[in-house]
């Protein structure tokens, strides 16, 4: 190499902070062992393949503790070392956290749903797609340029597709995965074409640098850098399950394996929303003045329409549990919505971004457990209506008292003090930002949810139709449950705790 080449290709050539990647990394490693062992593993021991995803994605977890010590970044600009294109800071490890900590209960779901489904799911396809998505997952809170952002969305985006059709001969489960293909799939072009209007106004990808110069763009660039704002909030959007964008929510909830459902009511609702944090908070910031009422107006629809939406299904014991656990889910998007819309007019607006944090954690913990239960019935109900549900307490009591206070938790009712806690601190967000009738709208949608909720409760409780039949809860949803359970309870009687590792040092 000539003494030109070498100092040129030593700037280009840089080295890599495989510690800060490593989290995402273990989890697309395993994804690919497993694909291959796949072929090699005899038929009755496909349930290795099971456990070896869920010990990968422990150990992509677990490789989060040794990065508490600071900021780490890799993949930086060789010109400026601050510019980078991915940042372990406490924001990424928060939701890197949550993340691969609902995939890992997805994952202990889905080893007794694959145990019963027998031929119906392809288990090797089934792990691979699902470690697949959660690496994406993991990426994203970390992507700090709008290139990576949108390949770590997709990553994380394109298994979940396969994962919700891949039940074989389901006419119900194409259904769902053509619903929320064609949905996304739009909300990515039109992010796309967002993205492309603000890259070619601002000449970069990389968010802090859009976000200083998007304040400086030449006067003729202005109608394009408005719309490319406006297009990639649209795009973001999509991927939150915002109303009116939420129409793929409830028939693909239901369509999908249950464990899938489970685990895109909290991984995926998590990706969408850290994409529209980094984008607004981080990115655009002096566009504020745009983002914030869209988000207001925004929040307000969506909780709104879920929660009417929920109420209807509980108007009838036929209707699907799980139909009734997607319009909620619709809902509580809309609650998380209201502090990101409320960091617009705030002073503090990591204080803002912490509550829709710790609300997305404790709606995590809780949404979880609450789809473990329905698990449980759904082994021996397969339609898993609301009316398979009527005395739930005498078939099984744990389950019927573990799902009573995860739903008085969504409720924010005691002894569910963390939901209210959660609830009370999105409420001040949006107080403390000044916008008072958004707090009113948040309030109604609170009772109204309360209706559907307690009546689901008080359902489990009554007596049986018919001589009740008790079955044993498979060892991994008991797991479930049981972690689900004590996270819940634990933070219910230290709410403060969630608060103080929902502290994501954004900024």
């Amino acid at each position: 190499m000539s003494s030109l080449a070498q100092p040129l290709a030593e700037s280009v050539v840089q080295s890599v902070d495989w510690l800060a990647i490593a989290p995402p990394t273990i989890a697309a490693v395993v994804g690919l062992v497993v694909l291959v062992a796949d072929l090699f593993v005899a038929e009755n021991k496909k349930a290795l393949l099971g456990w070896t995803s869920v010990a990968g994605l422990a150990a992509s977890a677990l490789l989060l503790l040794p990065l508490q010590d600071g900021d780490r970044s890799t993949f930086c600009l060789t010109g400026d070392p601050g510019v980078c294109s991915y940042t372990a800071d406490r924001f990424t490890l928060v939701i890197q956290f949550l993340v691969l900590g609902g995939a890992l209960l997805a994952a202990l779901l889905s080893v007794t749903t694959l145990k019963d489904a027998k031929k119906g799911l392809p288990e090797g396809e089934f792990w691979f797609l699902l470690l697949s998505s959660a690496a994406g997952a993991a990426l994203l809170p970390a992507s700090r340029d709008l290139a990576t952002l949108i390949v770590a969305l997709e990553v994380a985006s394109l298994p979940a597709f396969a994962l919700v059709g891949l039940r074989h001969g389901d006419r119900k489960s194409s259904e769902a995965a053509l619903k929320f293909f064609l949905s996304s799939v739009t909300a990515t072009a039109v992010s796309l074409m967002g993205i492309s209007f603000v890259y070619a106004s601002t000449g970069t990808l990389y968010l802090t640098q859009i976000a200083d110069r998007i304040q400086n763009v030449d006067g003729q660039l202005q109608t394009l850098t408005q719309t490319g704002v406006v297009l990639t909030l649209v795009g973001f959007a999509f991927k939150t399950a915002a109303v009116p964008f939420h129409f793929w929510v409830p028939d693909t909830y239901v369509g999908a394996p249950l464990p899938v459902a489970a685990y895109l009511s909290v991984v995926g609702k998590a990706v969408g929303f850290t994409g529209l944090i980094l984008v607004t908070v981080v990115a655009l910031p002096s566009y504020a003045d745009v983002w914030g009422p869209a988000l207001a107006a925004l929040a307000a629809l969506t909780m709104t329409v879920g929660n009417v939406g929920a109420l209807r299904q509980q108007a009838t014991r036929a209707y699907s549990a799980v139909r009734l656990l997607a319009w909620s889910s619709v809902g509580q998007a809309g609650y998380l919505l209201v502090p990101i819309a409320a960091a617009a007019y705030s002073d503090d607006a990591e204080r803002s971004i912490g509550s829709t944090v710790a609300y997305a954690l404790m709606y995590a913990a809780v949404n979880l457990g609450a789809f473990a239960v329905a698990a449980f019935v759904g082994r021996t109900k397969t339609l898993n209506r609301l009316s398979d549900y009527r005395g739930l307490y005498a078939r099984n009591p744990l389950s019927a008292l573990v799902l009573s206070f995860f739903l008085l938790c969504l409720a924010g009712l005691p002894p569910g003090i963390i939901g209210l806690f959660a609830k009370v601190t999105v409420f001040s967000a949006a107080v403390d930002a000044g916008l008072g009738w958004l707090a009113v709208v948040m309030a109604v949608n609170v009772v109204i949810a309360l209706f559907y909720y307690l009546q689901w409760t008080a359902l489990l409780f009554r007596a049986p139709e018919g001589e009740p039949v008790k079955h044993l809860v498979p060892a991994p949803v008991t797991a479930t449950m049981a972690l689900t359970g004590v996270v819940g309870i634990a933070l219910s009687g230290a709410p403060q705790l969630i608060l103080r590792f929902a502290d994501t040092g954004l900024f």
